[in-house]
């Protein structure tokens, strides 16, 4: 998932000076997207991934520079030579990417907990970054929640561009890199919650799949009538446990737009009532654990609905609950870098 979670934690959590590392610009391939973060703390801790290995080291040398100078730094890495005497001894990703290195000073980092406050809250936040004339501070800065909350020193007006890029963006989604508004060159991201998976059932096969999705950066919500099942202590890795029956816990939920759901508890007559109480709630992903016929008989209907993910999971052949729960993630990732499919009214 997006590193910028990672990041985020890392400075909510470190007392320490530290340094952002951005990539803003690629031309060319490379492992990551403009939009992947690094923190390096002044100890040399670390979150977050710019590549498979090969910018690290170096960014983290950089720095060290950039902390102590307290000044922003641009630096360029050209990946596409494949010798051992070229830069990154043969990494051969065939791209140039560009990385903003910025202190974290204390302005800064009230800044991003506050991106990190609305990420929480479940709000999309838009940066636009100046980078015309001087690289360094603040005032380089303004964010914007979608809630319409502004932050950081930047003290120019929300133009109607900024505002159509926080608007028009698609779910889960919107061009990240570097693009010139009204004369001036920005660099602008999206930074979006995580996305929320709500599992109805705890069933041992439940397990997997909510340690998985968590790893991938998932925020995890498990739901089940059992209380001995849907607890801490046997699903430790999920975020949050909703006892009850369907009922009363999907109107509790809250569910919307941006949720991807998954139906296994296993019992017929439940999840005949759960995809009941969903067929009209806008969700991102909808996925039924069994064979169609069975869902068609969940649904009373001779074919299941194109938003419906059944079976769920990219057929790649899984056995056994652990690789169930790949092919799960593996089709909720796929979904979410691409958008779900439009979702038909179906009589």
């Amino acid at each position: 998932m997006e590193s910028y979670h990672a990041v985020l934690e890392a400075i909510a959590s470190s007392h320490e000076q530290g340094v952002l590392a951005t990539i803003i610009h690629i031309d060319g391939s490379a492992y990551q997207k403009e939009g992947a973060c690094m923190w390096i703390s002044e100890s040399g801790r670390t979150a977050g991934l710019l590549s498979g290995g090969c910018l690290e080291e170096t960014i983290a040398i950089q720095a060290k520079d950039v902390l102590q100078h307290q000044q922003a730094h641009m630096t360029t890495f050209d990946m596409r030579q494949e010798d051992d005497f070229s830069w990154g001894q043969g990494a051969g990703c065939n791209g140039i990417i560009q990385v903003l290195l910025e202190p974290v000073t204390a302005e800064m980092r009230a800044d991003w907990l506050a991106v990190k406050a609305c990420l929480d809250r479940g709000e999309h936040v838009l940066l636009a970054r100046t980078l015309d004339g001087e690289t360094s501070g603040r005032k380089n800065f303004f964010f914007c929640s979608e809630s319409g909350r502004r932050f950081g020193g930047f003290c120019g007006e929300m133009t109607p561009k900024l505002r159509s890029l926080l608007d028009s963006a698609p779910l889960f989604q919107g061009k990240n890199g570097i693009c010139i508004i009204d004369g001036v060159q920005f660099y602008i991201q999206h930074y979006w919650p995580k996305p929320r998976l709500v599992i109805f059932g705890a069933n041992p096969d439940a397990k997997p799949l909510v340690s998985f999705a968590k790893q991938a950066g998932f925020f995890i919500v498990v739901t089940d009538w059992r209380p001995a099942l849907c607890s801490k202590e046997h699903l430790p890795d999920a975020d949050e446990w909703v006892v009850g029956f369907p009922s009363k816990t999907v109107p509790q939920l809250g569910l919307n737009e941006r949720d991807f759901v998954v139906i296994m508890t296993h019992h017929f007559q439940r999840d005949q009532e759960i995809i009941a109480l969903l067929r009209d709630q806008p969700l991102f992903y909808l996925g039924v654990l069994g064979p169609k016929r069975r869902t068609a008989r969940l649904l009373s209907a001779s074919e299941i609905p194109s938003w419906i993910h059944s079976p769920v999971g990219l057929a790649i052949g899984a056995r056994g609950p652990e690789e169930i729960a790949i092919s799960i993630i593996a089709e909720m990732i796929s979904v979410l870098r691409n958008g779900p499919a439009s979702k038909k009214k179906t009589t």
